[in-house]
């Protein structure tokens, strides 16, 4: 069976102009890099803390910071999905990306409950951030390979016509 939106471009020659004159492309490109030093550090702590019991204040305050950094970036990158593609969310060329970013979410948000609330003793709130961690490890590589798509499709736009524009994506992977 042929997907119909393996053969449409990422961006329409409209969506692209928009992305590259949007300031909130910029705002996704800090922030994207920013949550992902703190998730390293975050990471190691969390780690650090289930290994030796020892730091947990500065575990809990990185996955805090962790938390409040993907809500920004899920805040701003529903903006810059509107903005280039028209709508907040669940846009065709970031569907997948987006339905996995409210699993992310959601197991971010249980930590939180889970923090504020003590249903669960610190090492059960550390696994829940660890599982967090893995969904969001998973959902940074969706998009890690949806723009790496993006640009060996727009670095071959000189030489292909512009529905090829996403003929890359089927082989890393994106879209399915």
């Amino acid at each position: 069976m042929k997907r119909h939106d393996r053969h449409q471009p990422l961006y329409t020659p409209a969506e692209r102009a928009r992305r590259d004159s949007t300031p909130w492309t910029l705002v996704q490109g800090v922030l994207a890099p920013l949550q992902f030093l703190v998730f390293l550090i975050s990471l190691f702590l969390v780690l650090r803390y289930l290994a030796t019991g020892s730091g947990e204040t500065a575990a809990t305050v990185s996955i805090v910071l962790k938390t409040l950094l993907l809500y920004t970036i899920m805040i701003t990158g529903s903006i810059w999905e509107k903005v280039v593609f028209g709508k907040y969310l669940f846009a065709r060329a970031f569907f997948w990306e987006d339905v996995f970013s409210m699993l992310v979410l959601t197991l971010h948000t249980a930590y939180l409950y889970l923090l504020f609330t003590g249903a669960l003793d610190v090492r059960g709130q550390m696994l829940v951030a660890l599982a967090a961690y893995a969904a969001y490890v998973i959902n940074a590589t969706q998009f890690l390979l949806k723009l790496r798509a993006a640009r060996l499709s727009q670095a071959g736009a000189g030489t292909a016509p512009a529905s090829d524009d996403a003929a890359a994506a089927p082989a890393v992977g994106v879209g399915e």
